[in-house]
C-alpha cells in the first residue's frame, strides 16, 4: 500500500514498529520512502512456506475420493508435477484421471481447488489441469494386433438379433464420448452387412496404406472403418472364410492412440463373435435391445456369451422403447369462436373480436392445466429393466425413443447427437457415455487387481500365481498339473464333457515355453510338449483356490 506522508501514517508507522519489538519472533512491516516523500508500506507475512508444503498440499488432496475406484486420487497416484512457486505463493498440478471422458472431471477440479486454496500459505488461487494418459504411453499384450496396440478400451456394442438400433447406439455412443473429450474410434464388424458407410459419412472416403497398415478414414475427429468402406456391398463368402477375413482386417488395420474403440459387433452368439471378445481384448460390453420378451430372450444370450469369455456387460440400452405423444389440446377454433359469437350476441355484446378473445384465453388455459410433458406411449410393452437388475446385476439402462429423426440421421449419413446436440435424446447418449466411461474405470482396475499373474520358476520347476491382494504363501502349481487340467476339444469332448486326455500320459517334467494373456478372461499356455492350451482365469483361480484347501487341511492333521 502507499501513504501520503500524514500524521495518520506516520502514527501507524510507530505503531507497527512498537508491536514488532515486543514480538520478535513474528515478521514486522517493512517500510521506505520514495522520491515523493511518500512512505511505502510492505504487509506482515506470518505464513511462510513450510519445507513440508507438498506433504500439507497432498494430505489435503487425500480427502478427495474416487466414487467408482473408492479410494482417494492421491493413492491412486492421480495428482502430477505438484510445484508451488515461491514468489506468488501459487500451487499447481494435474490431476491425471483414468479418461479424459470423466464425467465428474468438473466436480474433482472444484473439489482440488478449493482444499489447496484453504491452506493459510497458498495464494489461493490454485492452478489445477485436468488431464489423462496418453494412450499412446498404454501397453499392450504380445498377442495384440499392432494396429490395436495403442488402444486403451474396446467397447462391444452387441445384440443378438439383428434390427433393435444396434448400429445406432454404437454410433451416437462414440460421438457422445468423443463430446466428452475422448479420442474415439468405430469399428464395424458386421461382414456380412456392414452399416457404417450409411450411418456415417466420411470427411473424405478415399481409403489409404500407412506402410503395410490400412489408414482408418474420420469425420469429425472420430475414426472409422468397416469392410464397407473398401468393398461394395456386403461379403458373400462362408464363416470359416469370414473369420479369417476379419482377422486379416483387424490386423491391417491402424487405429493409432484410441481412448475408446466402439466395436459394432454382428448379430449373434456364433464363431464371429467369439472370434472378436478373444482376438481385440474387449474390455466391456454394452447390450442393446428393445421391450419385446423376444428381445429380451436373446439379451439373455448375450450377457452369457460375454461372462464366458469374462467380458462384463455394464449398460442395456434399451431401443424404441417409447412413441412421444405430443398433448398439447387440439380443437376446432373457428368452430369454438362461432359458438362463443352466437352466445356474445345473445347476450347484447356486438364486439366483433370478443369472441376470438375468449378463444385464445381458452387455449392459455388449457395449455397451463394440462402438463407438458410428452405422453411415452409403450407400444412395444414396458420393458425388463427389473429383471435385467435382478437376474443379471445390471444397473444401467437406457431407454431411446422411436423417433423419426433418430432413424433419418441414420439414413443421412451424420449422427444423431451432431445434428441435434442439445436434445432430450442427445442426452440420453451422453448419459450412456459417461455410464460407459465409469464403469470401464472400474473394469480395468478390477482386472489389474484380480487377474492372475502366472511366472515359470525354472530352478524350483513350479509355476508362481499371485492374484493381487490374496497372495498366500505356497501359491504354486506344478506345471504338469495345469497342463493336465487342460479343457480344450482335443483334451475334452465338447459336447459330453468326457475326459479325452489321460493324466498319466503327461510327463511330470512338461513345462511352458511361453505364457500370455489373452483378452481379459484366459491364459494361453505353449507347452513344451507341442501342445497349445487356453486357461480361463475361473480356471486357475480354482485350481489354486483347490491347493489351498487341500494345504489346509494338511495343516490341521
Amino acid at each position: 500500500m502507499k501513504f501520503g506522508k500524514s500524521s495518520l501514517a506516520i502514527a501507524l508507522i510507530h505503531s507497527a514498529l512498537h508491536a514488532a519489538a515486543f514480538a520478535p519472533s513474528s515478521k514486522y512491516p517493512t517500510f521506505a520512502v520514495d522520491e515523493h516523500n511518500s512512505v511505502l508500506f510492505s504487509s506482515t507475512d506470518d505464513n511462510n512456506i513450510p519445507s513440508n508444503w507438498d506433504t500439507k498440499v497432498l494430505s489435503k488432496l487425500s480427502t478427495v475420493i474416487d466414487p467408482d475406484l473408492e479410494r482417494d486420487i492421491v493413492s491412486l497416484g492421480f495428482i502430477k508435477n505438484l510445484e508451488i512457486d515461491e514468489e506468488t505463493r501459487q500451487v499447481s498440478f494435474d490431476v491425471e484421471l483414468t479418461t479424459p471422458a470423466c464425467p465428474i472431471k468438473d466436480q474433482f477440479k472444484s473439489e482440488c481447488e478449493a482444499l489447496v486454496n484453504s491452506l493459510d500459505f497458498t495464494n489461493g488461487d490454485a492452478r489445477v489441469s485436468m488431464t489423462a494418459p496418453d494412450p499412446a504411453r498404454i501397453g499392450a499384450s504380445p498377442d495384440t494386433p499392432f494396429g490395436l496396440s495403442q488402444v486403451k478400451a474396446v467397447i462391444a456394442v452387441s445384440s443378438c438379433k439383428g434390427g433393435v438400433g444396434k448400429s445406432t447406439t454404437a454410433v451416437n455412443l462414440a460421438y457422445s464420448l468423443k463430446k466428452l473429450g475422448a479420442e474415439v474410434g468405430i469399428f464395424d464388424a458386421d461382414i456380412y452387412g456392414p452399416s457404417l458407410p450409411t450411418m456415417v459419412k466420411p470427411d473424405t472416403d478415399a481409403v489409404e496404406f500407412v506402410g503395410r497398415q490400412i489408414k482408418t478414414l474420420e469425420r469429425d475427429g472420430v475414426k472409422l472403418m468397416s469392410f464397407g468402406y473398401v468393398n461394395d456391398g456386403s461379403a458373400v463368402m462362408r464363416g470359416p472364410m469370414i473369420t479369417q477375413l476379419l482377422d486379416q482386417f483387424l490386423s491391417l488395420t491402424y487405429w493409432g492412440p484410441l481412448d475408446y474403440l466402439i466395436l459394432d459387433m454382428p448379430p449373434g452368439t456364433g464363431d464371429i463373435q467369439l472370434t472378436l471378445s478373444q482376438k481385440m481384448n474387449i474390455t466391456a460390453a454394452v447390450i442393446v435391445t428393445t421391450p419385446q420378451e423376444l428381445s429380451f430372450v436373446d439379451v439373455e444370450r448375450g450377457i452369457e456369451m460375454f461372462d464366458s469369455v469374462n467380458v462384463p456387460c455394464v449398460s442395456v440400452v434399451e431401443n424404441m422403447a417409447y412413441l412421444e405423444v405430443d398433448e398439447e389440446p387440439k380443437f376446432d377454433e373457428t368452430i369454438m369462436t362461432k359458438a362463443f359469437d352466437e352466445i356474445l350476441q345473445k347476450k347484447g355484446f356486438t364486439d366483433e373480436n370478443f369472441a376470438t378473445e375468449l378463444v385464445d384465453v381458452v387455449k392459455s388455459s388449457l395449455k397451463e392445466s394440462i402438463s407438458q410433458e410428452k405422453n411415452k406411449l409403450r407400444i412395444f410393452g414396458q420393458g425388463h429393466k427389473k429383471r435385467l437388475s435382478e437376474q443379471w446385476g445390471i444397473e444401467h439402462t437406457f431407454s431411446v425413443p422411436l423417433m423419426d429423426k433418430i432413424a433419418a440421421n441414420g439414413d443421412s449419413g451424420t449422427p444423431f447427437v451432431m445434428e441435434y446436440p442439445e436434445s432430450e435424446q442427445a442426452g440420453v447418449y451422453t448419459e450412456l457415455a459417461g455410464t460407459v466411461a465409469r464403469e470401464v474405470v472400474k473394469v480395468q482396475y478390477a482386472n489389474e487387481r484380480n487377474r492372475p499373474t502366472v511366472a515359470y520358476n525354472s530352478e524350483k520347476h513350479l509355476l508362481e500365481i499371485s492374484i493381487g491382494d490374496e497372495n498366500e504363501e505356497g501359491d504354486v502349481l506344478p506345471p504338469a498339473e495345469l497342463r493336465r487340467d487342460c479343457k480344450c476339444a482335443a483334451c475334452v469332448e465338447e459336447f459330453s464333457g468326457r475326459q479325452i486326455l489321460k493324466p498319466e500320459d503327461i510327463s511330470d517334467s512338461v513345462k511352458p515355453i511361453s505364457m500370455n494373456p489373452t483378452g481379459n478372461y484366459a491364459l494361453s499356455v505353449d507347452w513344451s510338449d507341442g501342445h497349445k492350451s487356453l486357461y480361463p482365469y475361473k480356471q486357475v483361480r480354482s485350481l489354486l483356490q483347490s491347493r489351498r484347501e487341500a494345504r489346509s487341511k494338511v495343516d490341521v492333521i
